[in-house]
């Protein structure tokens, strides 16, 4: 299903500079937000779809991008997280659109919050949001077989932490071996699980 409510609001804007930008962020999301089940891949939403999922989520209050991949992951029982090469750019185009605003914090990181404009497409886009989220919750019944993607988004949290703080100009020999420790210790508890 496809919003043409956010498209038209661009255009009305506009932000016609935007507009090659965003058809490509649509293709991009139509190729990665998807998941893997018996080995093959199936798309979960479009491009449209995971931005008003990413709005629903935001509205409840601000959150950063990682956190959002996390409460998506939650809500579908661990089935499904979407890849930060999805959400990022769909947080951008809902930036770009004026439905979420950005708040730079410490450390370079972004929290995204929800403007009027974004709650007033929310209540517009009220059934079809729920239609999203349910299908999010039949994955979640759907699972029942261990599923990895926890881990996997738990391993790309650490390699974005461990490149953040190793390209820091404060980073010095000491630095390296106490993240070497942690990430050691951290390796003998998940082995005597």
């Amino acid at each position: 299903m496809r919003f043409s409510h956010i498209n038209q609001d661009h255009k009305e804007h506009g932000h016609k500079h935007h507009r090659h930008r965003s058809v490509r962020r649509h293709k991009n999301g139509h190729r990665h937000a998807s998941m893997r089940r018996n080995g093959g891949r199936r798309r979960v939403f479009d491009a449209a779809e995971l931005r008003l999922v990413l709005l629903h989520f935001i509205s409840t209050n601000p959150k950063h991008g990682y956190d959002l991949i996390r409460a998506i992951e939650e809500h579908s029982g661990g089935s499904y997280a979407p890849s930060p090469g999805v959400v990022y750019p769909a947080l951008s185009m809902l930036e770009d659109i004026g439905f979420i605003s950005a708040q730079q914090e410490e450390g370079g990181k972004k929290a995204f919050s929800i403007t009027p404009d974004g709650e007033s497409e929310l209540q517009t886009q009220s059934e079809t949001t729920s239609s999203l989220l349910q299908r999010l919750e039949s994955l979640a019944s759907e699972h029942g077989r261990l599923n990895p993607a926890p881990v996997k988004r738990a391993m790309e949290n650490i390699k974005t932490a461990l490149r953040n703080r190793m390209t820091q100009s404060d980073a010095t020999d000491a630095t390296a071996l106490d993240i070497a420790a942690i990430i050691d210790e951290a390796t003998h508890k998940i082995e005597r699980l």
